[in-house]
């Protein structure tokens, strides 16, 4: 019989693998080391240090050889890339120093790894500990493998990001604190994968499926989002956020995960499309696979699958919820990075997820990974769901005037290069925007696009089908006798008056008169309308080929109230023409909030205080009061700071004073959130050098 085994000690070597391994930022004391590359490992307490040793490594609930959840390899004088093995490194009277080494298509997650004694008979294998394993964008063999080292230390390492929001005319940004390195972000991304459908019914295949980039990132992309399987975020579009955080409050993504762990997994309310992206940015970070959140304005959700969003409007202009397509001013989604054995070479690179519920994708709301470069050429039979990114950046855009008396629509105009502008992401290692639109489509309006449009058509089955939606010959050969468009006069400010002219042009050389029907509504980013701010009427005479300007003034105390927290405004003017046809003049506004400003005097040092000053004025002529001041940054501080700041009289100037200790060297981001009665969400950042 073989002797009982006592139990070793096992030194991981956690820092010197993780300087290795690019995870020496996790605070765990758990080894993190990544796929395809050798790890150390010393153990002790073997009795015959010239034993012949046997190791296993299993992870998941139902390790077997057959799912590749378990290995069992002993030592050997070379390190395999095909299948897990051991190198000597040195032994001792006491210790034995090996060197392990995964394939780099093992599966990741966390594993047990045990040791038995060959050599003394048949002892029991005896447990070293745990481990966690990670894809490996440095290894050329791993299906995440980029090349650029700044890209890897972007997509993988970075902790801050910027988002882009607002509409194609007025776009803004702001910081986000994506926190993949953050104490317990780790093992809640764990438990993510184990709490998705895919492991509840059968969790030993699901398991065995986890290395695969492609695989992982569609199933956090249904986790992500709280439909089906009470997963992280709740979405709420409808501009009242009760119950919960307003989606524009956050500032991070490490406060959601932990809020949805501590609650016991119940999804966290509330989120929008960038609060989806952002969390997915942390969780593939995290697990190691390279991701960016991407920002698409006059972005189509194409709702019937026909690569055309159609909109409604009634006779005064009012946009109506008529349907069910939409243009948002903006949509936030990922691209993540890695190889597409399932399509061919062509297709591997940036591949799109999105983790905003917006439509079911086999059953179940999630969506991607859909190869960028299809999306580009009009690929749309490939998968996963690429009809519907390609409709988010290419879609033709048609408007309608709608009586819902007679159920009557009528097609006012349609487009074909208003959606998909200004693709938006954070550059490599500066907080700069870099437009990458030519990387989804080409030039708008091109014989190229038109074709790859037609393409794409055809390819679902759409070119020949009758639609009855679709405009008669008729209608798109009508020309209309004018045009319209507002222009902004002053600053699109919340707090300010706003000022618009409306600019009508008669394009007939006979004089026309129009009926001008015009209407302002707060919307909420989906450009959803909340509630009406203003409406008014005019009535217009053009002598040939006029211009004619008319101011429009909307105050602040008329739509103060109505305000949404997306400080989104959706100005109509719908214009009928006598014996003409309709023009619809549309004008869509997003609003600044006022500046905020954040001044650090002194140094930053590595445990050494130092204050922090953030200033706020407050730009109207009426008081402002429940201010609180929310501050977070990795390495900054632990946690989230929340300073409740005095009411405010008109004009006063607010100088919020604290103090943080940093605990790390290097550019580091400190980002402030601060929120009054009257503005919501004014957000900030600013970039310190922490020194020793």
């Amino acid at each position: 019989m073989g002797q009982a085994a006592t139990q070793p000690s096992t030194d991981w070597h956690v820092k010197e693998n993780g300087r290795n391994h690019h995870t020496s930022k996790f605070s765990s004391k758990e080894l993190i080391v990544r796929r395809g590359q050798a790890f150390a490992v010393t153990f002790n307490g073997t009795e015959h240090p010239g034993q012949n040793f046997t190791f296993i490594a299993e992870t998941g609930p139902k390790p077997s050889k057959q799912a590749k959840t378990q290995a069992t390899f002993s030592i050997s004088s070379t390190a395999s890339k095909e299948s897990w093995s051991a190198v000597l490194q040195s032994t001792s009277s006491h210790s034995v120093s090996i060197s392990i080494s995964s394939p780099a298509n093992a599966v990741i997650g966390r594993y047990k790894l045990s040791v038995q004694s060959t050599s003394a008979g048949s002892s029991s294998p005896v447990t070293l500990g745990t481990f966690v394993l990670l894809f490996n964008p440095w290894s050329s063999d791993d299906d995440v493998f980029m090349p650029n080292k700044a890209e890897c230390e972007e997509y993988v390492l970075e902790e801050f990001g910027i988002i882009f929001a607002g509409n194609n005319q007025h776009i803004n940004s702001f910081g986000w604190n994506f926190g993949q390195f953050q104490a317990d972000i780790l093992n809640i991304c764990l438990s993510m994968l184990d709490r998705s459908l895919n492991y509840r019914q059968d969790p030993a295949t699901d398991v065995s499926h986890r290395y695969d980039p492609k695989y992982l990132g569609r199933v956090l992309s249904a986790m992500v989002n709280a439909n089906d399987d009470q997963g992280v975020v709740l979405g709420n579009w409808s501009g009242n956020y009760d119950g919960g955080k307003s989606p524009s409050s956050w500032t991070g993504s490490g406060e959601i995960l932990q809020s949805w762990k501590k609650s016991g997994f119940k999804p966290v309310r509330y989120g929008q499309c960038w609060v989806f992206a952002a969390v997915l940015t942390t969780v593939l970070r995290c697990l190691g696979i390279p991701t960016r959140p991407i920002t698409n304005f006059s972005s189509a959700h194409d709702a019937d699958g026909n690569l055309r969003v159609d909109e409604f409007y009634d006779t005064s202009g009012n946009h109506l919820n008529e349907g069910a397509d939409s243009v948002w001013n903006f949509h936030v989604w990922n691209e993540s990075w890695f190889t597409r054995r399932d399509l061919g070479p062509s297709y591997s690179g940036w591949q799109i997820l999105d983790a905003t519920p917006q439509e079911e994708s086999g059953g179940i709301y999630q969506c991607g990974p859909a190869s960028r470069n299809a999306i580009k050429e009009g690929d749309v039979d490939l998968d996963y769901d690429c009809p519907f990114v390609f409709a988010e950046v290419n879609a033709d855009c048609m408007y309608w005037n709608y009586d819902p008396a007679t159920r009557k629509k009528t097609l006012i105009f349609n487009k074909s290069t208003v959606i998909g502008q200004l693709i938006s992401t954070k550059a490599v290692g500066r907080n700069d925007r870099v437009d990458i639109t030519s990387d989804y489509k080409y030039e708008e309006g091109s014989k190229k696009e038109r074709d790859i449009f037609k393409k794409a058509r055809k390819k679902l089955g759409l070119e020949d089908k009758f639609d009855p939606t679709a405009p008669t010959p008729k209608e798109i050969e009508q020309k209309p006798d004018i045009s319209g468009k507002f222009k902004m006069a002053g600053p699109l400010e919340v707090g300010k008056d706003l000022n618009l002219i409306l600019v009508l042009t008669n394009l007939q050389s006979e004089a026309k008169s129009v009926q001008v029907n015009m209407t302002a509504w707060s919307t909420v980013y989906t450009r959803r309308p909340v509630r009406e701010i203003w409406k008014d009427s005019l009535s217009v005479s053009l002598s040939p080929e006029e211009e004619k300007h008319f101011p429009i003034k909307i105050s602040y105390a008329e739509y103060q109230q109505q305000l949404t927290t997306d400080n989104a405004i959706e100005v109509t003017a719908l214009c009928h023409v006598e014996g003409g046809i309709q023009v619809l003049v549309q004008r869509h506004i997003a609003l600044d909030n006022p500046a905020i400003d954040i001044q650090v005097p002194g140094e930053a040092k590595v445990n050494e205080e130092v204050e922090v000053e953030v200033v706020f004025t407050n730009p109207i002529d009426i008081e402002v009061k429940d201010c609180v001041l929310q501050v977070e940054g990795c390495d900054l501080l632990r946690g989230i700071l929340l300073i409740e700041v005095p009411p405010l009289k008109a004009k006063e100037i607010s100088s919020t004073k604290f103090k943080i200790t940093p605990f790390e060297t290097g550019s580091k981001h400190l980002l402030v959130n601060f929120s009054c009665d009257k503005f919501a969400d004014i957000k900030a950042f600013k970039t310190l050098k922490v020194i020793d």
